[in-house]
């Protein structure tokens, strides 16, 4: 399927302002579906009046949350300031409401009862969570390098915010973290004995200053 030029060179501006890979994802879906709302007009053409459709629609007919609402917002306000370099200003929609809850937050019973449940990478990657106070992609995009079994150290790196942070190791996770850093360590080697494994490096990269 052809790429659209318009929403590269949307990619393009975001990259340019090293905004995350998450926010891109996020910024280019809306921005599609702002468009496909009305019809494919490009977003040259359309103004407050589009932008107010789209919104409510999103609130009363699609029932999301205020902070969903809010990121399409920011990703069609994007595109008219950096892309079409155009102020979009007074706008008048329908904010989504959603009822105030308390949040559910387990007892350790009833973690542990879940943990004992689970098994492999599965367990540990929930026990990460828990123990370690990281969120799910954090878990998910942890590397070997990240994790310092001696000192009992975590990097999260480029977390919420693009910040990094360090966190501790709980001391029941440190064999199990070890069997995993084992496991990744033989499919690699495995790989590269295979001839895959290995990867580019952006033009102008040095290793040694790493």
């Amino acid at each position: 399927m052809a790429k659209s030029p318009f929403l590269e060179s949307v990619r393009t501006e975001i990259r340019t302002k090293q905004y995350s890979y998450r926010t891109e994802q996020s910024y280019l879906y809306w921005i599609r579906q702002f468009i496909l709302f009305n019809d494919k007009k490009h977003p040259e053409v359309m103004g407050n009046h589009e932008i107010e459709r789209f919104l409510n629609h999103l609130a009363v007919n699609r029932g999301v949350s205020p902070g969903t609402q809010n990121q399409a917002l920011c990703a069609i306000i994007f595109v008219y300031k950096h892309v079409l370099r155009r102020e979009i200003e007074n706008l008048q929609y329908k904010m989504t409401k959603t009822p105030r809850r308390m949040p559910t937050v387990l007892n350790p019973d009833e973690v542990a009862s879940i943990l004992h449940r689970m098994e492999g990478e599965y367990w540990l990657i929930t026990a990460l969570l828990y123990g370690c106070g990281l969120r799910i992609n954090e878990a998910l995009s942890l590397r070997i390098k990240d994790i310092d079994l001696k000192s009992r150290n975590l990097l999260v790196f480029n977390g919420k915010g693009r910040k990094d942070r360090y966190t501790l190791i709980p001391g029941n996770l440190r064999d199990n973290l070890e069997r995993q850093i084992a496991h990744a360590r033989s499919v690699h080697e495995s790989d590269l004995a295979d001839g895959f494994g290995l990867t580019d490096l952006p033009p102008g990269f040095n290793p040694a200053a790493s």
